[in-house]
């Protein structure tokens, strides 16, 4: 009972946190905008997919504290839906995530779930930097998303911060730029791994993805690299694209781009 009091306690000042720096941080000189699954059914499992929520919750929070302004956008707008599975209050949590959990409660925080910017409706020229998100869904509904890749390659053109984490990452299997050429040809990236993806199957026991990351990205001409350990933070930055891991990568991947922006004052 004690530590159930405490982690309320704790989530509480953290959604506090949020709903403060929504009201001190005036002077937002940076706009990030996040590209979020809507909820889908999975073409392997036929469980309902969407979003990663630590993936949305983490860097949301470190672009707050850095003053930045957000927008979060969804290919089809409206309600995103995070996985079950991301539930920091989920039985099967993997770890004590107070800012998940605040993010997930927090009103300012739940009305922008529920009313998402459609993706058509966002023009990189508004925009410091788009943050790609990760999850079940978008490997479903990101892959083959010809608007997203697009709109991802024109940030990227432009020198603006580029960044994808954990599943979100597969749009770099085929965004192409301007000229043709792969946006990820000779660059160093990352995402959800095969090491990860037999530790979900495993749990779930059947097969919960189409297709693997990894497997895709060695067929190219890319750098795709990992970490040393599954599910540990582990971020990486080519100039101004840059990718994390997977769900506890989070933070990180948001302070690379935070560094990179800074770079360009």
């Amino acid at each position: 009972m004690k530590k159930k009091l405490t982690t309320i306690a704790l989530t509480l000042l953290v959604t506090i946190g949020f709903a403060q720096k929504s009201q001190t941080k005036t002077n937002k000189k940076m706009k990030i905008v996040f590209v979020v699954s809507n909820q889908v059914k999975s073409e392997t499992t036929d469980y309902p997919i969407g979003f990663w929520l630590s993936e949305l919750a983490q860097p949301y929070y470190a672009f707050s504290e850095a003053g930045y302004e957000i927008t979060i956008a969804s290919p089809d707008g409206g309600k995103i839906v995070f996985d079950g599975w991301s539930d920091p209050e989920s039985p099967n949590a993997r770890e004590l995530d107070l800012v998940s959990t605040g993010f997930k409660h927090n009103p300012k925080t739940v009305a922008l779930m529920e009313n998402t910017v459609k993706l058509d409706e966002i023009k990189a020229d508004n925009f410091d930097g788009i943050f790609v998100v990760g999850g079940l869904g978008p490997m479903q509904t990101f892959y083959n998303n010809e608007n997203l890749q697009k709109l991802f390659a024109q940030f990227y053109e432009a020198g603006k911060a580029s960044a994808t984490i954990c599943h979100g990452s597969a749009i770099l299997l085929q965004t192409k730029l301007s000229n043709g050429k792969l946006l990820s040809e000779g660059k160093k990236w990352t995402g959800f791994c095969n090491a990860e993806e037999d530790i979900v199957d495993k749990g779930a026991g059947k097969k919960m993805q189409p297709f693997r990351i990894e497997d895709e990205a060695q067929k190219l001409h890319t750098k795709y690299i990992t970490g040393d350990i599954p599910y540990k933070s582990f971020a990486v930055a080519d100039d101004n694209l840059v990718s994390g891991q997977q769900g506890s990568s989070g933070k990180e991947t948001a302070e690379l781009v935070i560094k990179f922006l800074k770079s360009k004052k």
